[in-house]
């Protein structure tokens, strides 16, 4: 078992958050949020909050910090708060307050009295649904695609030609990251510019939008984040605190901390989409896919800024077909924004296009794992690169024997008052890899630094530093001291997309071997301990005929107090010879009372082609943490919106999670074939496929067990009641 390297830190807390900073002269800032859902604010008498006791300076859209929106190639534009009167969604931060302390900069915010011209709004998706537009081209390509088989004219006569056909609608809710460490931030302004200690995935994203929206430049922000207190793509974009503390530093010459409530982090962050998808199925009597038609609808802001990618993150790949048709609409809606959440597009997408696979296997009569073999894709369909590796019919094989599904029944079965079902869905989801630049430094007490500005969100990637360092450099792990979430460190991009092991990991072997190699060179250099001589290197030794000594040992020698090189990666021509995609298959036992209805989670198995696992125990972590989420989307979370835009249940009081008593024991097994074709760890990404297909497996134990077809998560009581 290898142990986490920040879990010590962490569980004696030690681990310093953003948050949790302080400096001589700090003072405390609270967001003021809107009570409407559309219009422009008319006025805001600040005149009683100004007076309250401590307050030290208010901030509104007719007096506001001076900010500009920022626009990066990475992450695009990102809204800055209080730059103009316009309300788009309630609970839109529209002011600012500072004070001495929190309680007293709270307690003034509750004194700024607020007027609005209010505008009709638009809060529900169904009631938008007319008004879709068509999504802009994104990863997936165009918003609508078709691939036909020669001589097929459209989809539907492809649907009508096949023998056996299912359809229906399969709508998610809006969800929510609910990250345990709220959005925060701690600015301080100093001789050197801004340094903002503030939870993020990226350090080096964040202080380039810092710089951007500040007017100075990025050598004048220092964004510091070594720990994150959960992220999950809710942490991408630099958050309103950061902006706002930032500004506000400035402005008054002193440290400001603002961190948000519980509740203003459902609206003053940002989501996950709701979404309505319509899926059509058609295919031959012995289960061949003849054509798949998914239709995709999901909501977004009036920004426009974030599109949920369902159909174009599953049925563009997932599966072999003749025939295929997908589009992805949106719906501009008065609602808080969305973004990225744990697996965006395949994780809702998984939900419909798994429980319409499982749907067609009841209308073939056939076993549902073998429907889903029978149309295993060797590509993506319309792509001649073929998948670099996929062992996903292994995954399914031993997920079956371990699970026990020879035993499963099409009807479920009966445990006392019980009724038992089970349920299988398959999980993909793209291996993909960013650019990034890691620094190694050798140091004379035979250790080595490895550094890079990703940030460590709980996954693991500090652990990944010193086990990927330590193999490249031949020494120990425990002799390598990773560094992550400072933007002074080379770049690592962003901790996202199940990237970060493959991205800085190829990143720290080409920065070994360059200093393998100048160590080599400094060795046998004139004056040097081997001076001409035939050196080589091995267990973090440099050695010629009998000699030896540890890089430390030299360095120490040659009075040099590091050795230091970068070593850079980013994605290339492999992305012109293969398709690459982690697989894995879900397998779910539920028990439905007959009675109450209630639904329990009994069992739970996802088994996983991930290429090489670097570190065994963090990546079973990381895959039940995902397995978790998907049964909490499956039969918990849902974001409530009321039809004035108020969220009614943004709050953990309200907003279900599960927690351990809805949780069996979660079995992960890896079949482990490292993929070199992708990078040169072999290493592909497994953060966010555990959450991929298990919503579905969910559903679809839950219908083996009932026979009832629920085609909405989350599943509630009530949908499993008698409909006589």
């Amino acid at each position: 078992m290898t142990s986490r390297v920040d879990g010590p830190l962490k569980v004696t807390g030690r681990a310093e958050y953003g948050a949790d900073h302080a400096f001589p002269g700090l003072v405390h800032g609270y967001v003021v949020l809107s009570t409407i859902a559309r219009g422009e604010i008319d006025t805001m008498d600040v005149t009683a909050a100004k007076g309250a006791p401590g307050v030290v300076g208010v901030y509104t859209p007719f007096d506001p910090l001076e900010l500009h929106t920022p626009a990066t190639p990475v992450m695009g534009e990102t809204w800055v708060p209080l730059q103009d009167k316009e309300v788009t969604y309630y609970g839109q931060p529209i002011g600012f307050v500072v004070a001495e302390t929190y309680e007293q900069a709270r307690d003034a915010a509750m004194l700024v009295e607020v007027s609005y011209l209010p505008r009709p709004a638009l809060t529900s998706l169904q009631d938008g649904l007319a008004s879709a537009e068509e999504a802009p081209e994104g990863r997936g390509g165009p918003s609508t695609l078709a691939i036909l088989a020669d001589g097929v004219e459209s989809i539907e006569d492809a649907l009508a030609a096949s023998p056996v056909v299912v359809e229906a609608t399969y709508t998610t809710a809006t969800q929510h990251h609910a990250a345990m460490e709220p959005h925060s931030a701690v600015a301080v302004w100093g001789a050197d510019g801004l340094t903002i200690h503030s939870g993020n995935q990226g350090s080096d994203l964040q202080a380039a939008e810092l710089a951007m929206a500040l007017g100075v430049e990025p050598s004048e922000v220092h964004a510091v984040n070594p720990f994150v207190g959960g992220a999950f793509g809710g942490k991408g974009h630099t958050s309103t605190p950061a902006f706002l503390a930032a500004a506000a530093a400035r402005a008054l010459d002193r440290p400001v901390k603002a961190v948000l409530s519980r509740e203003q982090v459902f609206t003053a962050t940002a989501g996950r989409a709701a979404t309505v998808q319509k899926i059509s199925l058609g295919a031959e009597h012995d289960g061949t896919l003849n054509a798949l038609q998914h239709d995709s609808w999901c909501s977004t802001p009036m920004d426009r800024s974030f599109v949920e990618p369902t159909s174009h993150g599953t049925s563009r790949e997932w599966y072999a077909t003749r025939n295929l048709a997908i589009s992805q609409k949106m719906v501009p809606l008065n609602i808080p924004p969305t973004t990225f959440m744990r697996a965006p597009g395949e994780a809702p997408g998984s939900f419909a296009l798994e429980s319409a696979i499982d749907e067609l296997a009841i209308a073939l009569r056939m076993d549902p794992i073998e429907l889903r073999q029978r149309n295993n894709s060797t590509a993506p369909p319309g792509k001649d690169l073929q998948w670099s590796s996929k062992h996903l019919d292994e995954c399914f094989r031993i997920g079956a024997e371990r699970f026990g599904w020879a035993d499963r029944s099409p009807e479920g079965r009966t445990d006392g008052d019980w009724l038992v079902g089970m349920g299988t869905a398959t999980a993909m989801f793209p291996a993909l890899r960013f650019p990034a630049t890691v620094e190694i430094t050798l140091l004379p007490d035979d250790t080595a630094a490895v550094a890079t500005s990703g940030a460590d969100p709980g996954t693991g990637l500090l652990t990944v530093l010193s086990l990927v360092g330590g193999e490249s450099l031949d020494i120990s792990p425990d002799r390598v001291k990773p560094r992550l979430g400072d933007s002074r460190l080379p770049s690592g991009g962003m901790s996202g997309g199940s990237t970060a092991t493959a991205s800085a990991g190829t990143a720290i072997m080409v920065a070994a071997a360059k200093a393998i190699d100048e160590l080599l060179a400094l060795a046998s250099a004139p004056g040097a301990p081997f001076e001409g001589m035939e050196v080589a290197y091995a267990d973090g030794r440099v050695q010629a005929g009998e000699r030896m000594m540890t890089f430390g040992e030299l360095l120490r020698a040659l009075d040099r107090p590091s050795l230091s090189v970068t070593g850079s990666s980013a994605p290339g021509e492999e992305l012109t010879k293969h398709s690459f995609s982690s697989f894995g298959a879900q397998f779910c036992e539920v028990r439905v009372h007959k009675w109450t209805r209630e639904i329990r989670v009994s069992r739970m198995l996802g088994v996983f082609d991930a290429g090489r696992i670097i570190n065994p125990t963090a990546a079973r972590s990381q895959i039940m943490g995902g397995m978790i989420w998907g049964v909490s989307a499956a039969l918990h979370e849902g974001l409530e919106i009321e039809e004035n835009g108020r969220l009614a249940n943004g709050d953990f009081a309200s907003y279900l999670i599960p927690v351990n008593a809805d949780i069996p024991e979660v079995d992960v097994q890896f079949v482990e074939y490292p993929d070199t074709l992708h990078n040169s760890v072999g290493a592909k990404g497994l953060g966010e496929i555990g959450i991929v297909g298990m919503a579905a497996a969910v559903a679809n134990a839950v219908h083996n067990a009932t026979g009832i077809r629920v085609r909405h998560i989350p599943i509630l009581i009530e949908d499993l009641l008698d409909e006589s």
